[in-house]
């Protein structure tokens, strides 16, 4: 019976332009993520994070083990939790699309009226992800400044936010990169990822859509960052101990329905790594780190597979071009986009290098401490 409930899914054909790892990735998928999440949660566990696990559930034990001997209750779960679920209800409700044009939209068409600068019209797909990633940083940030009404002698720099000892775990960053890399370039190939990324679908129109695109799409990141990984954790983590990590990954799962189906089961792995890496380092940098990158290659892998990298800096008005002209403008838009490739393969190298020279002299300053 339940073969036959999954057996339709299981016989779809991948596309023709598919083949190989990633045409059987698509043709499995619907049962894929159950023994790879299965298997990799376990090997979290077993490899990286079983005396982190251990220790936070150590100290969650010593925590309310003094308030229940001084007869207190531990208050904390009573207002992280539901100030959470609260904001991200209202994101839901009113930080998409659906709100922005019902409510935002008319405000900005009577300020463009007066303001030619503005360019709502040409803009205005890049206004309305404004809105998101507006509502976004807002809402993630928000229970930071709450949280110190309730609780003054908390250091809001324990939830996440401490820079000391980043180079001492820098190679986490390397870690998770080099697990996520493969995968990514595997399913970045799926119909799903090309047609779901970017979000702002006029990225490819100009180096400035673009470029504006991701600077949002970044900064979003690092208020998710702050939230799921800093608040969420730093909150609970004497309450919960481990149990916090696994908290935070179902709704972090849930924020991704509507992406395409591998990101969204992706996601719980995603959750409880990332989550056991800031409670191991209690910071959200290179958590960080890992997302921006991963998101950024995805915008990018997503525009060449569709060849639609950005030829121009700012968005043009001409007019559609002849049959040769489009055929040399693809011509001109492949070698500026190897162009990009290179430069971006040099930089990232350079900071690579970087980051492990400190980390080397991190290591080495560390060893002379002790």
């Amino acid at each position: 019976m339940v073969f036959s409930l999954l057996r339709p899914l299981t016989i779809q054909h991948p596309p023709k332009e598919l083949s190989g790892v990633a045409a059987w990735v698509e043709t499995s998928k619907p049962i894929l993520p159950i023994p790879v999440v299965l298997l990799a949660a376990w090997l979290l566990w077993f490899l990286f994070f079983r005396n982190t696990w251990r220790e936070l559930d150590q100290e969650s034990l010593s925590h309310r083990a003094k308030l229940l001997a001084t007869g207190k209750t531990d208050r904390r779960p009573w207002i992280a939790l539901p100030l959470c679920a609260l904001i991200l209800t209202m994101q839901e409700y009113y930080g998409g699309r659906a709100y922005f044009d019902l409510s935002i939209y008319p405000l900005l068409t009577k300020l463009d009226g007066a303001h030619a600068w503005m360019k709502l019209t040409k803009y205005d797909e890049l206004y309305g992800f404004a809105w998101w990633a507006g509502t976004r940083i807002g809402g993630y940030c928000a229970p930071f400044l709450v949280w110190k009404l309730f609780f003054r002698t908390d250091s809001l720099l324990d939830l996440g936010l401490r820079t000391k000892g980043f180079f001492d775990h820098v190679w986490i960053y390397f870690l998770f990169f080099g697990f996520v890399v493969l995968p990514m370039f595997i399913v970045a190939k799926s119909p799903d990822f090309g047609a779901y990324y970017p979000f702002y679908k006029t990225a490819h129109r100009s180096w400035f859509d673009f470029l504006v695109w991701e600077a949002m799409y970044f900064a979003q990141f690092f208020a998710l960052e702050m939230f799921f990984r800093g608040f969420w954790l730093g909150t609970l983590r004497k309450s919960f101990g481990s149990g916090a990590i696994f908290v935070m990954a179902v709704p972090y799962c849930m924020i991704h329905y509507g992406k395409p189906y591998l990101e969204a089961a992706g996601a719980i792995l995603a959750g409880i790594a990332l989550g056991s890496l800031s409670m191991r380092t209690k910071s959200i940098y290179q958590g960080f780190l890992v997302h921006i990158t991963i998101a950024a290659m995805m915008d990018w892998l997503s525009l060449r597979h569709r060849h639609s990298t950005p030829l121009y800096l700012f968005p043009t008005d001409a007019t559609v071009p002849s049959q040769m002209n489009y055929a040399a403008q693809e011509q001109a838009r492949e070698a500026l986009a190897v162009r990009v490739e290179t430069t971006a393969v040099i930089i990232f190298s350079l900071i690579i290098v970087f980051l492990f020279v400190m980390m080397l002299r991190a290591h080495r300053l560390k060893g002379r401490r002790i």
